[in-house]
Order: structure tokens, then C-alpha cells, then sequence
């Protein structure tokens, strides 16, 4: 039972590598339909500095990323990847979409993230990044879209309620 969310990140690139074959493919031959999808050729979006933006979002943390050739340089409010998020887990699911798409060290990416706490950060700036690859090259939405980096995560704080300690959690009963 192999459905597209279990995928490993070498069928991702078979995937990937299928895909490619099937563009290219010259004009006297037909390429699967499912390969190619109906879709137009979508164009890069990128500014006058030859950048690319993507606004990423989870729980209540909000990620404004910018992704521009470079060395793989990552700066968060200003500081360095290493300084912002101390967490080893936390930088690497940032980087987990430049894995998946086979571009790692090749963006220096700039970003600024406001609430929440790092968590929620660390997953809203991986949804930045995610949508402005997408952005730069279009090609690789099918890829992050498998992996999953392009869904927004709805999963948000619940609300406390009245006449409870929190959300759910009641006050401890007395009998006496």
C-alpha cells in the first residue's frame, strides 16, 4: 500500500526525474497524460533582484521568506539559522524542502517570522520556503506538494472555555 504521502525522498525524485523526461520528450512523441497533467506552463515569479517570496504560516506564527541564488545562507530576523533556532530539529525541518526538491546550499534565504513560539516558527518559515521555490521555479510544486510542504498545517491552539481550567481540563472535584 504505497499512496503519495508515505513516499520516500528517492521516489519523490523518480517522480521528478519522470517528469522531466516527459517535457522533454520530442515533439513526435506523446507523453502520458498523468506524467504531464493539464496544467499551463507556469512563469518564475522573482523581483528586480532576481528573488523569489513566499509567505509561510502555522499555528500563530506568520514567516515572510525571500529565496535568491546563493551559497545556502539562511538568516531568521537577522541572525543566523544556528542562533535563531538553537534546536537541531527545528533547522532541520527547514531544510527539509531544499532537500526534497534537490537544491540544498544553492538559496541564500532571508527571512523575518512574527508569534507563536519557535515551533510554530520553524514550520511557518518551512512553508515560506516551500511556496517561494515554487515561486522560482515552478516546476517543483509537484514534488513539494507530495512531500506535503505546501498545505498549511489548520492545527491551532483550542480556546479556553468558561467554567474550565483550560480548553478541557475541569476543576478537581471536592466531595467534602
Amino acid at each position: 500500500m504505497s499512496d503519495a504521502k508515505t513516499g520516500t525522498l528517492a521516489d519523490l525524485r523518480d517522480a521528478l526525474a519522470a517528469r522531466q523526461a516527459a517535457a522533454t520528450a520530442e515533439p513526435g512523441e506523446e507523453a502520458p497524460p498523468s506524467l504531464l497533467g493539464d496544467r499551463p506552463k507556469q512563469e518564475p515569479k522573482r523581483d528586480e533582484q532576481g528573488r523569489s517570496y513566499g509567505t509561510g504560516r502555522r499555528k500563530e506564527s506568520v514567516a515572510r521568506v525571500w529565496l535568491k541564488p546563493g551559497k545556502g545562507e539562511i538568516e531568521v530576523n537577522g541572525k543566523k539559522v544556528g542562533t535563531y533556532f538553537a534546536r537541531p530539529v527545528l533547522r532541520m525541518l527547514i531544510t527539509q524542502p531544499f532537500l526534497v526538491a534537490d537544491r540544498y546550499n544553492q538559496f541564500d534565504v532571508y527571512c523575518t517570522v512574527v508569534g507563536g513560539g519557535l515551533s510554530g516558527q520553524a514550520g511557518a518559515v518551512r512553508h515560506g520556503i516551500s511556496r517561494a521555490l515554487v515561486n522560482y521555479e515552478p516546476d517543483l510544486r509537484s514534488i513539494l506538494k507530495a512531500a506535503g510542504f505546501l498545505t498549511r498545517d489548520p492545527r491551532v491552539v483550542e480556546r479556553k472555555k468558561y467554567g474550565r481550567m483550560k480548553a478541557r481540563r475541569s476543576f478537581q472535584f471536592s466531595k467534602r
